[in-house]
């Protein structure tokens, strides 16, 4: 925060986006937009910003390529919106430059893995109402967490009671696997659909057998009521 803050003091030559101020220091880019009322992430985003503060806003989806024409990006701050809603291709384009993401103080209740776990950034996930999954729990495992707020990220909503309102890493170390669950879940359902398949392959060959049997008899039927041949020598 005491760079930002240095940061504030030199100003940029170039185009800077409304209600925002561009600093620059030692070649170091950033774009300030706290305490905006921001609805939004803002179009106009100069390419060679290095670190971006979205913070305290009203922010409410980061969308798909968000950030894509900002290769130079090392910190980015989105905490203290109404984040709701990140698409899976919300950080495409700066996953290899990235350092930290702070996503806190948000409304998250999931996250598609497949948005953070490209990233090689420092993420802070704090203080969201999560639903506690799998998804979730493959991104405590995988993702770069910050190890000082990995324990306020705390189940909100959960398979099961006794699970909301703990903190997440608790759950798991007291055992639970919440992708073992799902793994369960979709074993009994593929089950399910193979016996109504074998049910119906069943019931087919069966309607099938009957109908060939009702067509036999009536055929025997048929040649029985016709004349035979030797009535007809008489």
């Amino acid at each position: 925060q005491a760079f930002f803050c240095l940061l504030l003091c030199i100003p940029w030559g170039s185009s800077c986006p409304p209600s925002c101020q561009c600093t620059e220091r030692a070649g170091a880019k950033a774009v300030l937009c706290s305490s905006q009322h921001l609805e939004e992430i803002p179009k106009d985003i100069p390419r060679d910003v290095v670190f971006l503060k979205l913070d305290a806003n009203s922010i409410t989806r980061i969308p798909s390529n968000a950030f894509r024409h900002l290769s130079h990006l090392e910190e980015i701050d989105l905490s203290r919106n109404a984040i709701e809603k990140i698409d899976r291709a919300a950080f495409k384009g700066v996953a290899a430059g990235l350092r930290t993401l702070d996503l806190s103080s948000n409304r998250i209740r999931s996250i598609p893995k497949e948005a953070l776990l490209a990233l090689n950034a420092k993420l802070r996930l704090a203080n969201n109402p999560w639903h506690c999954e799998c998804a979730l729990q493959e991104v405590l495992w995988e993702a770069r967490l910050d190890p000082d707020s990995v324990q306020d990220i705390t189940c909100h909503t959960a398979p099961r009671e006794e699970y909301v309102g703990k903190p997440l890493l608790q759950v798991l170390d007291a055992g639970v696997n919440f992708c073992s669950v799902r793994q369960r879940t979709m074993d009994v359902a593929m089950f399910i659909t193979m016996f109504g398949w074998f049910a119906m392959v069943i019931v087919y060959v069966v309607c099938y057998v009957r109908h060939n049997r009702e067509d036999s008899c009536k055929h025997v039927d048929y040649l029985k009521s016709l004349p035979s041949t030797q009535a007809h020598a008489e």
